[in-house]
C-alpha cells in the first residue's frame, strides 16, 4: 500500500476522479460525501473507508473525523458555487450558505484532523482561480475562495514546524456537475480527469501551489497585475457583453 488518502467531496466531480484514481495507484482511501448510497455506488469497495457527514456540520463532522491518523494525505475539496444575480439586493441568505460550505465546512474538517496528522503528511486545499480577480456575479463565491487561499498560505506556515506541507490548489473550469449549471461561456475548460492528473502530480512534487490549466491561468495571472482603474473598465465592458 502507498499510503492512506482522505478525500472530502468524493461522491462526484474532481473529488470522485482523485478517489477513482488514487484508488487504480494503490492507495488505501478514506472517502468523504453527503450521500452514502452515491460514495457506494460510484466508488466500489475494497480498500476504502466511507464517511457520511454534511461538512458544515460540526458535530458529524467531529463524530466521523476526530481520531483519524496515519494519513498521508487529506484533500479538502468539498465546496459549492452559487453566483449573485443583483449585487443591489443581496442575498444574505446566499452568501451565508456559501460561506458555510466552502470556508467554515473546511475549517471544521480542519479542526477534527489537524491535531492527528502526521510529520511527512501533506494537506491539501481547493481553491479556485477567481481569487485572482474580481468576477461579475462572484461575490459570494470568490469571498469564500479567497478565504481558502489566506487560510491555506497562513496554515503553510504556522504548520511548518509540525512537518505539515500545505498545498493551495486553485484550478480554472473543470467539467463536473456543479459547472455545468453554469449560463456563461467558460474558456479553457478541463476534464476531470485532467483536473486529477495535475492535482496528484502537483502533490507528489510537494508544491505548494498547483495551478491550471497552465495557458488560462497565465492569463488570469497577467491581467490580475493590470492596475485596478484597467481591470474595472474591462471587468465592466465584459459584463454589459454578458446581458
Amino acid at each position: 500500500m502507498k499510503g492512506r488518502v482522505l478525500i472530502t467531496g468524493a461522491s462526484s466531480g474532481i473529488g470522485l476522479q482523485l478517489a477513482r484514481d488514487y484508488l487504480a495507484d494503490g492507495y488505501a482511501l478514506v472517502v468523504c460525501g453527503r450521500d452514502r448510497d452515491k460514495l457506494l455506488r460510484e466508488l466500489p469497495r475494497g480498500k476504502i473507508s466511507y464517511r457520511v457527514f454534511d461538512t458544515t456540520e460540526r458535530e458529524q463532522v467531529n463524530g466521523q473525523l476526530a481520531g483519524l491518523n496515519d494519513l498521508d494525505i487529506v484533500i479538502l475539496n468539498a465546496g459549492n458555487c452559487e453566483y449573485v444575480d443583483d449585487a443591489q439586493h443581496l442575498d444574505a441568505e446566499l452568501f451565508r450558505r456559501v460561506i458555510e460550505s466552502n470556508l467554515l465546512g473546511t475549517v471544521n474538517c480542519l479542526s477534527a484532523l489537524l491535531p492527528n496528522m502526521k510529520a511527512g503528511s501533506q494537506l491539501v486545499i481547493v481553491s479556485s482561480s477567481v481569487t485572482y480577480l474580481p468576477l461579475t456575479r462572484a461575490e459570494a463565491y470568490g469571498a469564500s475562495k479567497a478565504a481558502l487561499d489566506y487560510l491555506a498560505k497562513t496554515l503553510a506556515v504556522d504548520l511548518h514546524e509540525q512537518g505539515i506541507g500545505v498545498t493551495l490548489v486553485r484550478p480554472g473550469f473543470v467539467d463536473t456537475p456543479l459547472t455545468q449549471r453554469n449560463d456563461f461561456p467558460m474558456p479553457g475548460r478541463v476534464s476531470v480527469h485532467e483536473a486529477s492528473a495535475a492535482i496528484r502530480r502537483g502533490v507528489q512534487q510537494g508544491k505548494r501551489e498547483i495551478n491550471f490549466p497552465w495557458l488560462f491561468i497565465s492569463i488570469m495571472k497577467m491581467m490580475s497585475w493590470l492596475p485596478n482603474s484597467l481591470w474595472h473598465v474591462i471587468a465592466v465592458a465584459m459584463r454589459r457583453r454578458a446581458t
